[in-house]
């Protein structure tokens, strides 16, 4: 009786033992609500203040501009320069095209470099522990060390120039370099590391200067012979995967770019001899190719008998094909004889891809009424000259370009946006395909969610482009006064994009520069693309390879130079929705190519803020995924797969293509003249300063 009494007690205190551990992880629960609710309070004054100090600098500034004592102006403008704005314009990047013909790089020769097998040690290592080059593939690795060629300087020396335009990048094999940036030492880098890694990428300027401390050995590779390098191992591949697949009867009646699809999700796995690839009764969901070796296939008739060979199978044969259909019970066993290499897809990624793009929104404009409302506009602006209209104001100011807006002398109540951009400057970056690609496509695109394109013009140094004026100002700027929407504001504006990619997808054009500065509002509130400089028509199923976008948004195909189609644009996406609803892009580092390899790590190295949505958190990683077949709006119901996501319940698709439903903002717009809702620019009355003439001439 005591001893059932003593356990009793026992008991008792390890309930109340426990109640009280309960109690106190309570509490503590509790304090941790309190504190992150203080804390996401003081992030969203930290906000809010840093809003004001933005204004108020746009503010000083337009003051400032104004004043006729540029000396005054230049002081404060040298004391605001030290703190950096909470929100700049990012400026995009564009390699200059490449010279290579992918459908030639099988003939192309690579010249390698003879090495010791130290010095190649060296250099594979060296490249692998590399923050960008360890995402390269192992066989593109080992070809790029192959290809460096060795070079030595002396003590003193200069490798890389700060300011100077850079294709290189180095390994150094023997002896210091000093890093210095405006003539402060950065740090100083040993043997076995590589660096000016970014201008294999493109054509960009030094940002520091590399100076040898001792005699030092370098291994070097230019940007050609890395780009052939990363576009003939994915073009050769690609190739071959495709005429695999093209090989199988079952897969002969998909179209090109479903095919394209179905190779970019092909995985390799390599076996060992003897080792089973299926066993005979086993079920699977898996569809083997053999691009390498033999495999050996056997049957037995019950579980007493011995396994009798049916027949071998070799490079370019398939099996598992009933494993795509359904549920697959497997009626034979597969052994490697020897070393094998299979491409293998399984079912869920085939029924992914499978199905055709979506084809309800390539209904082209074949209404009457619609077709002779557009030939009617084109003939109205055939007939009109630079000369027809009147400049009121600048809405916009770039590098190379600037956005005025101006309206018909003799028709006072319609006003238009007058891109001008500077021909020297477009020959001298080599963008003269993608200004021509430019004018192209935005003189076809008849999308309400896309920016028009009425008419172009040409002087000896300027290219112009009359385009739809729309007065709301542009998202970035909304988002930077707002710091960030909530869902149904995101989800608005997203929707918006998204109707315009699903009208450039299915034409096969890729946009490659969505982010809030190239959406604007028009009067309505409603958002349309604008700025298609780095568009290009590529075609269904079709890629292309030059680097371009701006850096937080570019994926990581682009990075990687593996080819990039509207895949890309998916990604973009994904970023778009996530710095719509915090303030800031998942990715985002102090230099391009800090940006570039954050963006290889992945999104889902990204801690997401607690305002972001589970369901919204859920759409941009499946946006955002790594290999672009397994993206959502990059597979066979296209576009229609964003629509019916969770996030998207209840958004009133056909309302808003309607134009029927209301916006979460209502820009204020007094007239055609209005540019209140622009950032502030004087109007050069001079006009732009003096350009040479580019000798460059084409139909524009």
């Amino acid at each position: 009786m005591a001893t059932v009494s003593k356990c009793t007690g026992t008991l008792r205190d390890l309930q109340l033992a426990l109640q009280l551990k309960i109690e106190e992880l309570r509490q503590r629960d509790a304090l941790i609500d309190e504190l992150e609710l203080e804390l996401d309070t003081k992030d969203d004054l930290i906000r809010q203040l840093q809003i004001e100090l933005d204004r108020y600098r746009s503010s000083s500034q337009q003051a400032l501009s104004s004043q006729e004592t540029a000396n005054t102006g230049a002081a404060v403008q040298t004391a605001f320069a030290s703190d950096e704005p909470l929100r700049i314009k990012r400026q995009a990047i564009s390699a200059e095209p490449s010279g290579l013909d992918p459908a030639k790089l099988t003939d192309v020769t690579l010249t390698s470099y003879l090495k010791t097998k130290e010095s190649g040690e060296l250099i594979q290592k060296a490249l692998m522990n590399n923050d960008f080059m360890k995402h390269l593939e192992h066989g593109q690795i080992l070809t790029i060390m192959d290809c460096m060629y060795p070079t030595t300087l002396s003590k003193g020396c200069c490798v890389i120039q700060e300011g100077d335009d850079g294709s290189t990048v180095y390994v150094l094999e023997e002896g210091m370099v000093e890093v210095t940036k405006q003539g402060k030492t950065l740090c100083t880098i040993g043997p076995g590391k590589v660096f000016g890694e970014l201008a294999i990428l493109y054509n960009c300027t030094r940002t520091a200067s590399v100076t040898a401390l001792t005699d030092i050995k370098l291994w070097a590779i230019d940007r050609q012979n890395f780009q052939t390098i990363m576009m003939r191992s994915g073009v050769i591949k690609h190739s071959q995967y495709m005429d695999f697949l093209r090989s199988i009867p079952s897969f002969q009646s998909l179209p090109e770019d479903g095919l394209s699809k179905l190779a970019d999700v092909l995985e390799e796995t390599h076996y060992g001899d003897s080792d089973y690839i299926i066993r005979q009764g086993a079920t699977g969901d898996t569809f083997f190719i053999i691009s390498e070796g033999q495999v050996k296939v056997s049957q037995q008739n019950s579980p007493s008998d011995e396994q009798v060979t049916v027949t071998t199978l070799s490079k370019g044969d398939w099996f598992g094909e009933q494993a795509l259909k359904g549920e697959d019970v497997r009626t034979a066993s597969y052994t490697a004889v020897g070393d094998v290499t299979c491409l293998v897809i399984d079912r869920e990624s085939f029924k992914q891809l499978i199905g055709g793009l979506d084809e309800v929104k390539k209904k082209q404009c074949e209404n009457n009424e619609v077709k002779e409302k557009l030939q009617a506009e084109a003939d109205f602006f055939s007939s009109v000259s630079l000369n027809d209209f009147n400049t009121i104001c600048t809405l916009g100011m770039g590098g190379f370009s600037r956005v005025e807006l101006v309206q018909l002398k003799n028709e006072t109540n319609r006003s238009f946006a007058l891109k001008v951009l500077k021909k020297r400057h477009i020959v001298d970056t080599s963008q003269q395909g993608h200004i021509l690609s430019e004018r192209h496509i935005m003189m076809e695109a008849h999308s309400p969610f896309i920016v028009r394109l009425y008419r172009t013009f040409k002087d000896s140094k300027f290219l112009y482009m009359l385009l739809e004026a729309c007065l709301g100002g542009e998202l970035w700027t909304l988002l930077r006064d707002k710091g960030s929407f909530d869902d149904s504001t995101t989800r608005f504006y997203t929707g918006c994009v998204i109707e315009a990619l699903a009208f450039l997808h299915t034409r096969g054009i890729i946009y490659r520069d969505l982010k809030p500065e190239n959406i604007i509002l028009d009067n309505r509130g409603y958002a349309k693309l604008v700025d298609f400089g780095f568009a290009k028509k590529v075609g269904l199923g079709k890629k292309t390879w030059t680097f371009c976008g701006t850096p937080e948004y570019v994926a990581p195909e682009i990075i990687l130079n593996k080819g990039h189609d509207s895949s890309a644009d998916c990604w973009s996406l994904g970023i778009l929705i996530f710095e719509l609803l915090s303030g800031s892009p998942p990715f985002s580092g102090s230099d391009p190519m800090m940006t570039y390899n954050i963006i290889l790590r992945g999104i889902d190295m990204i801690e997401f803020p607690k305002k972001i949505t589970k369901s919204a958190a859920t759409l941009i990683k499946r946006l955002c995924r790594d290999n672009p077949s397994e993206r959502i709006g990059n597979q066979k119901n296209g576009v229609k797969d964003i629509q019916k996501h969770k996030w998207f319940e209840g958004f009133n698709w056909e309302g808003l293509r309607q134009g029927n439903i209301d916006p979460p903002y209502t820009p204020t717009v007094d007239g055609p003249q209005d540019n209140s809702n622009f950032d502030y620019f004087p109007l050069d009355t001079d006009g732009p300063p003096p350009d040479e003439e580019s000798g460059w001439d084409l139909e524009f």
